[in-house]
């Protein structure tokens, strides 16, 4: 197994985490940040793959390039029904839904992949989505009194796309994590170009435009230069557990920096998640 990859998706996911917190400074609505962000993204890389040459080291594969085209758009609906979930249902609802999606790898590597999975791996990937749910702080109440079902459906959406973005990125091996990501963002600015509200920009402060854009090049282009980087050297069941350490970072930046007070389930559900994570190291680990 490659330790490196554990590091490089460790690394992605839980600066990941940390998106909730920038995008509420950068002011602007879900769609529009969406399009800052892959403008961001693209820009950077192209301008440092340019700069670096590495541009002249691609290899080009027709069956990589359409793996990466379908990626890009799954990526893209992924972040507008993820965003979407959040207008239509509670947010907790919504990420814990969401959440659903690394178990949904797990299952689609095992049914179609033949992906060696022991009992022990499936229970790490359960523990750490129970762990979400607790830390969400998830009822009853909360899925029966919202507006709809549609947001609760919008969530579920956005973890099967998720769950495919994963998927087709199992099926680049020779394309630079650059290419991919420059690919796929310059999608995302295609396919919003006709959906953004250009009137969100004309009042944004300097702080406003400093945090969408950082939102852009780390959440977006180092984030997924990091994931495509990863993904195509580890097993599906190390993918679904290093995922859940973006819900988990998103709790504990709450805690430290809103002073959010986390329940006796909550902090329950933090060390499910630290349990999974901690089998998942062992095993990485272990199997060198």
């Amino acid at each position: 197994m490659n330790t490196s990859a554990l590091i490089k998706l460790s690394i992605a996911m839980t600066i990941f985490g940390s998106i909730g917190f920038f995008s509420r400074l950068s002011g602007l609505p879900s769609l529009e940040l969406v399009f800052v962000r892959c403008i961001s993204a693209a820009v950077f890389l192209i301008a440092y793959w340019l700069i670096s040459g590495n541009y002249k080291r691609e290899t080009w594969q027709k069956k990589e390039i359409t793996a990466i085209l379908i990626g890009g758009v799954f990526l893209v609906l992924n972040w507008i029904f993820f965003f979407a979930s959040f207008e239509k249902t509670a947010i907790t609802v919504a990420i814990s839904i969401y959440n659903l999606a690394p178990i949904i790898v797990l299952v689609i590597g095992w049914l179609f992949f033949k992906d060696r999975i022991k009992l022990l791996g499936i229970f790490a990937v359960v523990l750490a989505f129970v762990g979400t749910v607790l830390i969400s702080g998830i009822t009853i109440n909360d899925l029966t009194s919202g507006k709809s079902i549609t947001g609760p459906l919008y969530a579920l959406a956005a973890s099967l796309l998720y769950a495919f973005v994963i998927i087709t990125g199992k099926y680049i091996k020779h394309a630079s994590p650059y290419l991919v990501t420059i690919i796929q963002t310059s999608i995302g600015v295609i396919m919003l170009l006709p959906f953004v509200h250009y009137s969100y920009f004309d009042h944004l402060t300097a702080a406003n435009w400093f945090y969408s854009i950082f939102t852009g090049v780390v959440h977006t282009g180092i984030v997924y230069l990091l994931f495509y980087g990863s993904i195509r050297s580890l097993r599906t069941p190390v993918i679904s557990a290093l995922t859940y350490l973006d819900p988990l970072v998103a709790i504990l930046l709450d805690v430290l920096i809103t002073g959010f007070v986390p329940t006796y389930l909550q902090i329950l559900g933090i060390l499910f998640i630290f349990i999974a994570l901690a089998y998942t190291f062992r095993k990485q680990k272990g199997s060198k």
